[in-house]
């Protein structure tokens, strides 16, 4: 038995709950200072700044990937910054999905191995109505015996989407998603990861450097030197744009 608590019970609390989240590594640099937010189910939220500006840290921490210094951590009303890495890591499995720049498929397996991947390692039978809606969802019903070098990257990448979806995560942390991609396949992945948050009521926290992708949230938070320094709803890429020359002025 893990010690986590019923689905049900969980999803009473916040996806994400960050409390005076700090981070330091050696030397003293402190990547994260005194962070604190929230994050409600349903949410598309989009983290941006400059190189340095803590954004990648933050979603680490977030994402129990790192731990913090100091500071509290809740995932689906879990706290996680007291766990060991073996709890974390069940926690993640059962609670979270990730997206990378990097689509991170094992060529040798089909597209169908790819995405339930998560679940055999959990030990878990995928469900299957839930697959078919996913991969209907995502244009990759006929594609599911194919091996990832048989698709295109845009595909590749959707495939990535619904493996990290096909455990019913509270929460997935998309890291630049559409860095690789063309300008179509970038679009037609934001899309769709917005539609998940709309139809399906996913949670997604994205980082990104791009405006036009953080555009696509329904919030985004601007970072600076480990804090956030705005936020912005229903953000406009010239306005994302903006803030970030401001900040690379200072």
């Amino acid at each position: 038995m893990s010690g986590l608590v019923s689905l049900d019970t969980a999803r009473k609390a916040p996806a994400i709950a960050l409390t005076g989240l700090t981070k330091t590594y050696a030397g003293g640099v402190r990547a994260l200072d005194d962070v604190s937010l929230t994050v409600a189910h349903g949410t598309f939220l989009a983290v941006m700044g400059p190189s340095g500006s803590g954004k990648s840290t933050l979603m680490h921490c977030a994402a129990g990937l790192d731990a913090p210094t100091e500071g509290s951590v809740r995932i689906d009303g879990h706290e996680i910054a007291g766990m060991n890495e073996a709890r974390r890591t069940e926690l993640r499995r059962e609670r979270v999905g990730f997206v990378f720049q990097a689509y991170n498929l094992i060529p040798s397996l089909s597209v169908e191995d790819n995405i339930t991947l998560p679940l055999r390692l959990a030990g878990r039978r995928p469900d299957r109505e839930w697959l078919h809606t996913l991969v209907a969802r995502v244009g990759l019903a006929d594609r599911l015996r194919h091996r990832p070098a048989e698709l295109s990257g845009g595909q590749q990448q959707r495939a990535a989407v619904v493996r990290a979806l096909v455990t019913r995560p509270a929460v997935v942390f998309a890291d630049e998603p559409t860095g690789a991609l063309d300008l179509r396949s970038a679009h037609q992945v934001l899309d769709l990861l917005r539609d998940l948050v709309d139809d399906l009521g996913q949670t997604v926290v994205m980082v990104t450097h791009d405006p036009a992708a953080a555009a696509r949230a329904h919030q985004a938070l601007v970072m600076a030197d480990g804090r956030v320094v705005e936020s912005l709803t229903s953000p406009t890429a010239p306005q994302l744009a903006d803030r970030l020359v401001a900040l690379g002025e200072r």
